[in-house]
Formats: C-alpha cells, structure tokens, sequence
C-alpha cells in the first residue's frame, strides 16, 4: 500500500544522520490527539530498537499495545511526538525512503471500484516500475498470490481471503527493502498461508527487513528471527522466539510481565 504523507509537519530525524540498521528509533513516543488537537492517549513510550538489515522480527502483544501503531510510524503514516526515527537511513516521508517500503496494514483498505491489476499497476508506478518492467512484476505477483484469473476483476467482488492475498502482492511490489506486515494471517484462506510463506521465502531471499504483528504464535515462531514483546506502549521484552516463550504461551509471557511489574510496583 502507499505510504503517502499523512502528516507532512511530523518530527523528522536530524539531517545527515545515519545508522546501519534498517530501522532505529530512540526514546520514540506516540500519542492520539483528542477532537481539539491536545494530546490525550500515549500509544508509545520511549521506544528504543534496533533492527539489523535482512531480519524478520516479530511484534507480539495484547491488544492496544502499540503493535499497530508502532508499524504506521515507521511507513509515516503517524507522526512520533518526541524521539528519533531512523528509517533505511532517512525519514519515512523521504520520498526515496517512502518508495522502498511495503505496508500491509490489518484492514483491507482497497479501492472497490478498481481491478487487482489496475491497482497493482498504481502501486508498481508508486514504487517506481514502469512500462514492461511494471508488467511482468504485476503478472508475477497475480501469479503467485492465486490471483491471476481474477486480473481484472473489481476489488469489491474479492472474498475477504483473496483481499488478503491480494494486499500480500500490493506490499511486495517492486521488491522494497522493508516490508511491513500487520496481522498478515488474520482473514487469510488456506491458500493465503502458502502465499505468505512464499513472500516471506523472497523477502529473506531479497535481504528486505520484516517487521510481522501477529497475534499468532505460530505465526512468530515459524517465521521470526527476533520477537519483540510490546506490552503498554513499551518494549517488554526482545530475543529468540522460542526463548521467549519457552513450551508456553504468549498469554503466559504477558502474565509473567504483567507479574513483574506488580512485584516492583509493591516493592517501590
């Protein structure tokens, strides 16, 4: 999906600043403004992450932790309030920084009125694709998301398992160097879990980033490098999948934060 400017006056990252990292952010914060513009519910608080180029890592937390919000600072479409966001070494509305990244967000928000084509050919164009380039990479990823008999087909007349294929193709167009997925596998049909399996399967091919919220576990074990535990706006807790969880459960790693912080809250 395009990640146009939303919010063209957001902080900005200092000039000439650079990392290695595919994504840094540092002591970041967030929060939702009420009707009058006053800043009214914190979403993030002091985030600080590093994440190494050609890693998957994965977002876990309970709802209204930040997960989402967190992936729609990094493709620009929220503003941080305070903090530092370094982002394929620029700014997510740095219009070279803007084309080489790849958004899935959780809905479907696509045009109903036009084709998967049509739409495809409006983000490869976005990304930079064009003329035979644009072509061969819409036909490849309508090929291989299932769709390429429902070409041209309006989005409106896709089933809610074939818009989430369909937005796999549209946030893997032109290959971009950090891919963003925000609950991939929610609403996806049985051939949607190969489809995300083969575009994950490129992505590390590619060396592209991911950065996956999920509140599947399966989905954070088989395909994450790195799980990061969001928990209240902040970072909980970052490492191995597996050591993370252990033989448990997500629910048992948010209990266990959920323990800790009441036993240094009563020992304050």
């Amino acid at each position: 999906m395009s990640t146009s400017p939303a919010h063209p006056g957001s902080p900005r990252s200092p000039a000439g600043s650079e990392s290695d990292a595919a994504v840094r952010l540092v002591a970041l914060t967030h929060a939702y403004p009420d009707f009058f513009g006053r800043r009214r519910r914190i979403t993030l608080r002091g985030i600080d992450l590093e994440v190494a180029p050609g890693t998957v890592l994965g977002l876990a937390g309970p709802n209204g932790s930040g997960k989402s919000t967190l992936l729609r600072v990094l493709c620009g479409l929220e503003p941080h309030r305070t903090g530092s966001l370094f982002v394929l070494g620029g700014h997510p509305l740095d219009r070279a920084v803007r084309s080489a990244i790849g958004w899935l967000p959780e809905d479907s928000p696509f045009p109903p009125e036009l084709t998967a084509r049509a739409t495809l050919d409006l983000a490869g164009a976005l990304q930079g694709l064009r003329g035979k380039e644009l072509a061969r990479e819409v036909d490849r990823l309508l090929s291989l998301v299932g769709l390429a008999e429902r070409a041209r087909s309006r989005l409106g007349g896709y089933s809610r398992g074939m818009l989430r294929r369909f937005g796999l193709a549209q946030a893997w167009i032109a290959r971009p160097k950090l891919l963003l997925l925000d609950e991939p596998t929610a609403g996806l049909d049985a051939q949607g879990f190969e489809v995300l399996d083969a575009v994950l399967a490129e992505a590390r091919s590619n060396g592209t980033t991911v950065v996956l919220a999920s509140h599947l576990l399966t989905d954070l074990l088989g395909q994450c490098d790195e799980l990061c535990v969001l928990l209240d706006g902040r970072i909980a807790e970052r490492g191995a999948p597996r050591a993370i969880v252990g033989a448990g459960t997500l629910l048992d790693v948010y209990r266990r934060h959920a323990r800790a912080a009441g036993g240094a809250g009563s020992s304050a």
